[in-house]
């Protein structure tokens, strides 16, 4: 079965949804092995900014360019070797693997014909921005889109898992997330103009990632990451 075409607002909200089958009810962006590592609960909102200014940031990056490679029809293998290299946690690089094989099969099974989406018939385990960003090139989704929706479904990851891991009300959440906003749009402004896998930015996040690399091998855990 073929998706039909899709009004481009529309398919972000679909993308956005926590609902899509896709691994992201696995995932804490990281804010498990976080608070095991000792962050204050308090400060919940500065790790969701820090993520978005340093992970996030280089995530939203490549699949900016990948859909800048894709809708010329050039190949995104070199993108994705790229992000790799600038993200060096192999933690963190699984973990958006695994994000990016379930966003892989729904892009394949809703648009199998996409020339966009032919190179994922030739790798199981490509990241999530990259999958992103040839999907943004298949349905007509804009930079600015891929990017906010890479920034907008990561923040949320950190947030929903929060409500798991700590006491709250979910309304605190929503409210959170929309004091992000602004640091969401920054984001997007950041790198929705990059066309070329050297652009990309890498900022090092040091304790974010050797809190993911103890949560790898942790016995007991909620969330894969």
């Amino acid at each position: 079965m073929t998706a039909a075409p899709v009004h481009p607002e529309l398919l972000l909200m679909l993308l956005a949804d926590a609902r899509l089958p896709t691994s992201g009810h696995t995932q804490s962006g990281g804010l498990e092995p976080a608070l095991l590592g000792g962050l204050d609960p308090a400060d919940l909102d500065g790790y969701s900014r820090t993520r978005l200014e340093t992970v996030t940031l280089t995530e939203a990056a490549t699949a900016v360019v990948c859909r800048s490679r894709a809708v010329t029809g050039r190949p995104t293998d070199d993108v994705e070797f790229a992000w790799a290299a600038r993200t060096p946690s192999a933690a963190l690089r699984e973990a958006s693997r695994a994000l990016g094989r379930a966003y892989r099969r729904v892009a394949l099974r809703l648009w199998p014909d996409a020339p966009a989406l032919a190179e994922l018939t030739a790798t199981t385990m490509p990241s999530r921005p990259r999958v992103l960003g040839l999907v943004a090139a298949a349905t007509g989704l804009s930079a600015d889109a891929v990017a906010r929706l890479v920034a907008y479904e990561d923040v949320q990851s950190v947030l929903a898992a929060s409500l798991k891991l700590l006491p709250g009300d979910p309304v605190d959440a929503t409210a959170r997330l929309l004091d992000l906003a602004p640091t969401i749009g920054a984001v997007v402004d950041r790198v929705a103009g990059l066309t070329e896998p050297d652009e990309i930015p890498a900022w090092s996040a040091p304790l974010v990632e050797a809190w993911a690399e103890a949560h790898a091998t942790a016995e007991r855990r909620l969330f894969r990451a």
